[in-house]
């Protein structure tokens, strides 16, 4: 009788199982309205910075009560992180990617930031799992293997401030593309005008607003005279931690990099590799 007792709750707590919805999960419902977001900031992120600012930084802050939610109720998964982390390069990737057409001379490193962010943590991702089961997560890390990546994601408030002040350098970046003269001599450029010899004196509302998707509809944006005083306190006072965060990606990518090399050394010593060459018999 207590068997089947026992038999019966193990069946109620399969069933319950069985009803659970991953993709519902509290944690994973704030993660979706972080792509949502995101998706509106980049819709306004041509014309709009203070919109598109507010936007991101929300998405961007909505990272830290996912992972709260996630350890409240229980409700950690592999899909969550997952989740995390291709929104969280995603969204940076966009930005960068903006961040590189708005400033052309410097666009070859903002493609370095972009290629070395996606490539350190596919290969760290996918080192944990090969190398270290697919059970482990890639935030936990032998301290033997790396310090540097032991403390930063160990601590949440480490990672925390880490991603935060990376994204709000670009941010800051981003607004001073707006605002900056310096950095967008444009700026002091007058816009130029779209009426022509023998235009009617009242023109057509398509001659006076650019489409919002042509080249020259960012420059009527950047005549919004932004300050950049408030933008470039915070860049000065981000870009450390973001280069920080820079020197860690670039450990994150050797370190994976040397724990995959170690297993394809143990898989060729298990297949008895190199063989050795045959002994030529002399004439």
């Amino acid at each position: 009788m207590v068997q089947n007792r026992a038999m019966g709750t193990g069946n109620t707590s399969a069933g319950t199982a069985e009803r659970e919805n991953i993709f519902l999960f509290v944690p994973n419902l704030i993660g979706y309205s972080r792509i949502v977001l995101a998706l509106a900031s980049l819709y306004y992120m041509p014309l709009h910075p203070r919109t598109c600012s507010l936007l991101y930084s929300v998405s961007c802050l909505l990272d830290a009560l996912d992972g709260f939610a996630a350890r409240a109720y229980e409700q950690s998964t592999r899909f969550g992180a997952v989740l995390d982390m291709v929104t969280d390069r995603c969204t940076t990737a966009c930005l960068l990617v903006f961040l590189a057409s708005a400033f052309p001379r410097w666009s070859i490193v903002f493609q370095g930031l972009i290629s070395l962010d996606l490539a350190s943590h596919y290969m760290h991702m996918y080192a944990t799992l090969t190398m270290g089961g697919s059970g482990q997560s890639h935030k936990k890390v032998d301290e033997s293997r790396s310090w540097i990546l032991k403390q930063y994601y160990s601590n949440n408030k480490v990672l925390f401030t880490f991603c935060a002040l990376n994204e709000l350098f670009f941010i800051a970046l981003y607004l001073l593309s707006f605002s900056s003269p310096t950095l967008s001599p444009s700026l002091l450029q007058p816009a130029p005008s779209t009426l022509q010899p023998g235009s009617p004196a009242a023109p057509k509302p398509s001659m006076l607003f650019t489409s919002p998707w042509s080249a020259g509809a960012m420059e009527m944006a950047r005549a919004n005279k932004m300050d950049s005083t408030v933008p470039w306190i915070l860049a000065a006072v981000s870009f450390p931690v973001m280069a920080g965060k820079q020197f860690i990606n670039l450990v994150q990518l050797v370190k994976a990099s040397k724990w995959l090399a170690e297993g394809d050394l143990e898989q060729r010593r298990k297949l008895g590799l190199p063989r050795p060459l045959p002994v030529k018999k002399a004439l």
